[in-house]
């Protein structure tokens, strides 16, 4: 969780004159409100608000919208009241606190009530402050950021609203940035294949091109230079969901799909935008029909822009947009811009639209605007179909799209999915993770000794499934928690001076609305709660006074005379937040922060330091440790090899940990540059269809 202090310097970033003692207290007042309360990942909920602030700092908002952010569960989910906000902090913000809850309220998703007239609810429940429902896009990004820890029926349900509600509403506002990520994200849950899809298609036209958007770019900015005109030019690969739209609107196949790939240039006034239109129509062939001029025409929310469509290298076609500065400032924030700051100022941006008249407009039509154009309709399979499968007796077991034969085990009985060894689907045996498809028939092999392994959650799709495997797991593991919670327990009693007792473990289960005391070490061993945070709740004054003293002595850097290596347990990459250990007469040693290796130095904050990667400071290359299960099919390895080589990554190690009549699991050990480098690794391996499974080596518990 972002802390206070790191909160406050991401307001004054852009805010120099932030009211710093008006954020710290609204984050103290959020913290006590939300105190014990959990989100389902296991999180403390005020994480939440929290992240929600964080998102509008990224808008360059102003106090009044960030506190609102802290505080804006306060009333819904809390004993806090309206009276009280505003008697602590302002009438102002009481009112945003309260329009946000209002739109909470709103039954968006209800069966019976029409899309549209949602739409009006939300833009009348809004009509007093717009700054609710930036507060709320905020608050349903950052949910679809962690859905994957909600029911997937629940997913289902968000992820429709989302595309139905939240991503056109950010588009109407002028936000794009936001509308992309919140489509990609509920696609990514409504249509994993499809997505899935997509990338498979893009690496391979990758492959095939290479790097076009660097091409692009490059080539644009020749231009640029030779005319003498100062301008940045950016170039990026559209998200998979618009690629995706855009197939489906216009009954097109990927191969034939134009404009994959967007470039802006952004200059600094309106005469260049149309001296650059006429350098790119000059060097390039302009394809017809596929020129608007946004600035001569803007659209209601502010958005000015120039956009044409060119044929580039290779007869490729690329789409262009040119503006200024100010205006790129209202295509990022659309409507928010009205309260963005810049350079420390609040400075009017002579493009951004008054919100109050934009909202006026948009309630006045209402009723008369077409409903289809008002929605932007989206072309997309919204539900889960179902498959049918056979037992070998005949009985029908109905499973969702994308089911495996371990949710067909599951689905008969929670005993056999536990004891399940393997399983045939139409006569023939198959690996666990096997797609099922409709009118199969599948048998489960079981055997007494079999229990559920880690590496299940990830094969199966279904809720029951999941929560089965979940709670075998946790009752497998459970005493070893216990011993392992005690020891951190007591660990961090110790650094703070204070005895561990069953009483004082008693009441901070209590607290923290844990059944009881066991419970309690068990989720410290398993790492679902944090040793330091049952300090927190029991002697806080304690807690934070060590959290001031560690705070004060951690450096950003190290000496240049001080020595560091890279642990081996983590492998941290550049990109990646990392912390230092120091080890006398050995220099010090790189984790990544959140390596598990670091809780049993809990107790010696004397050796850690804070550090961060200085870009280019770091050697170029860097292994990290892959593990993967793939198929046991000929020239499935030789795949995956090559994939890795065509990312530009080496292999510079490679042990089969399991071999198994179906399936391989390997240990690669490979060479990239840094996080990003082995991210684009990792996707070009998961869209392969023979890899069943990928993760980095320290997050599946393998030893890199």
């Amino acid at each position: 969780m972002i802390d206070l202090d790191d909160l406050i310097a991401l307001v004054r970033n852009y805010n120099p004159h932030t009211n710093t003692d008006l954020i710290a207290r609204a984050y103290d007042y959020g913290a006590r409100m939300h105190d014990g309360q959990m989100r389902q990942s296991g999180e403390p909920y005020f994480t939440h608000p929290v992240a929600v602030a964080a998102i509008l700092t990224e808008q360059h908002l102003d106090d009044a919208t960030i506190v609102t952010a802290l505080l804006h569960d306060t009333i819904e989910d809390t004993k806090s009241t309206f009276g009280e906000i505003e008697r602590l902090f302002s009438t102002e913000i009481a009112e945003l606190v309260d329009g946000v809850t209002k739109l909470t309220n709103l039954e968006l998703s209800s069966a019976q009530s029409k899309q549209a007239d949602n739409f009006r609810k939300l833009f009348m429940a809004m009509s007093k402050d717009l700054r609710v429902i930036l507060v709320k896009l905020a608050d349903r990004l950052h949910n679809m950021r962690t859905i994957r820890s909600m029911r997937p029926e629940k997913q289902a349900q968000k992820a429709r609203e989302t595309m139905e509600i939240f991503a056109p509403l950010a588009g109407r506002m002028g936000m794009q940035w936001m509308r992309e990520e919140l489509e990609d994200l509920a696609f990514r849950v409504l249509n994993p294949e499809a997505r899935k899809s997509i990338i498979r298609r893009f690496i391979t036209l990758q492959r095939e091109t290479g790097d076009l958007v660097h091409s692009i770019t490059a080539d644009i900015r020749t231009e640029m230079d030779k005319m003498g005109i100062d301008a940045a030019v950016y170039g990026r690969a559209k998200k998979p969901y618009s690629i995706w739209r855009k197939m489906q609107e216009k009954d097109l196949a990927f191969s034939r799909l134009s404009d994959i790939y967007g470039f802006r240039v952004i200059c600094e006034d309106e005469a260049d935008c149309y001296r650059i239109l006429g350098v790119i129509h000059h060097r390039w062939k302009a394809v017809p029909g596929r020129f608007k001029d946004y600035i001569s025409q803007p659209k209601q929310n502010g958005y000015r822009s120039i956009h044409t469509t060119v044929q580039g290298r290779d007869g490729k076609r690329v789409e262009v947009q040119i503006r200024t500065r100010q205006m790129h400032e209202v295509a990022e924030a659309g409507v928010a811009a009205h309260w963005a700051y810049r350079e420390g100022q609040r400075v009017k941006n002579p493009f951004a639209v008054d919100p109050a008249k934009w909202i006026a407009s948009l309630t006045e039509r209402l009723d008369d605007e077409d409903h289809v154009a008002f929605m932007e309709t989206v072309k997309l399979e919204m539900y889960t179909d179902q498959v049918f499968c056979f037992t070998p007796k005949g009985d029908v077991i109905q499973l969702p799209k994308g089911a495996t034969p371990l949710d067909f085990a599951f689905a008969i009985h929670t005993r056999i999915g536990n004891s399940c060894v393997s399983a045939k689907v139409d006569g023939i045996r198959v690996p666990l993770w096997t797609r099922l498809r409709n009118g199969q028939s599948v048998e489960i092999i079981t055997a007494e000794a079999q229990r559920p392994q880690a590496s299940w959650i990830d094969i199966v799709t279904t809720g029951r499934a999941k929560a089965a495997i979940r709670r075998a797991l946790r009752e497998d593991d459970r005493s070893r928690f216990v011993r392992l919670g005690q020891e951190l327990a007591r660990a961090a009693f110790d650094q703070v001076s204070r005895k561990m007792t069953d009483k004082a473990l008693r009441t901070a289960a209590k607290m923290l609305a844990v059944p009881d005391e066991v419970e309690l070490l068990a989720r410290i061993g398993s790492a679902e709660l944090a040793a330091r945070r049952v300090i927190e709740v029991l002697y806080p004054e304690v807690a934070q006074g060590h959290a001031d003293e560690v705070t004060q002595r951690p450096v950003v850097g190290l000496p240049s005379d001080q020595t560091f290596r890279r642990a081996q347990c983590c492998q941290p990459l550049p990109g990646e937040r990392i912390v230092g250990i120091t080890y006398r007469g050995q220099g010090v040693m790189i984790h990544a922060i959140d390596c598990p290796a670091l809780e049993e130095l809990e107790s010696q904050p004397q050796r850690w330091v804070d550090l961060h990667w200085q870009p280019g400071r770091h050697p170029p290359i860097h292994n990290v440790g892959l593990c993967m299960t793939i198929a046991n099919d000929a020239g499935v390895l030789g795949r995956i090899c090559t994939l890795i080589g065509e990312q530009k990554a080496n292999i510079s190690d490679l042990v089969i940990e399991d071999r198994k009549p179906d399936y391989y699991r390997i240990l690669i050990e490979i060479e990239v540059r840094d996080v990003e480098h082995v991210h684009l690794a990792m996707t070009a391996l998961e869209a392969e269809s023979q890899v069943a499974r990928i993760g980095r080596a320290r997050d599946l518990g393998r030893k890199p």
